[in-house]
């Protein structure tokens, strides 16, 4: 198995994903090759005492960048939508942020 912190890059933090902090629903940016079940094992060593239900994953595409002649491509990212069981306890870094 994966080192559980090579698999969770970070979590993303914005005003959707803050919505999801009273039902317990948490984005994570993953590495592109961590399937649901590597991600579930990964979130609940990482965060003890959490109890994770269900893993939704979205890979986007990088965009296409142009400079002058030269063009590039921003690099594809994978993101975990994770809902949390309803008698597990929330994710201790994530409160009071969202207020």
């Amino acid at each position: 198995m994966k080192d559980p912190h090579d698999v969770i890059i970070r979590p993303v933090l914005t005003e959707e994903s803050y919505e999801g902090f009273p039902e317990k629903r948490y984005v994570f940016v993953v590495r592109t090759d961590a399937n649901k079940t590597e991600i579930k094992l990964a979130l609940e060593s990482v965060f003890k005492g959490i109890k994770v239900d269900k893993v939704n994953t979205v890979r986007t595409m990088g965009k296409i960048k142009k400079q002058g002649r030269t063009q590039g491509r921003t690099p594809e990212i994978k993101k975990a939508y994770v809902t949390l069981k309803e008698d597990s306890k929330p994710i201790e870094f994530f409160e009071g942020m969202a207020e």
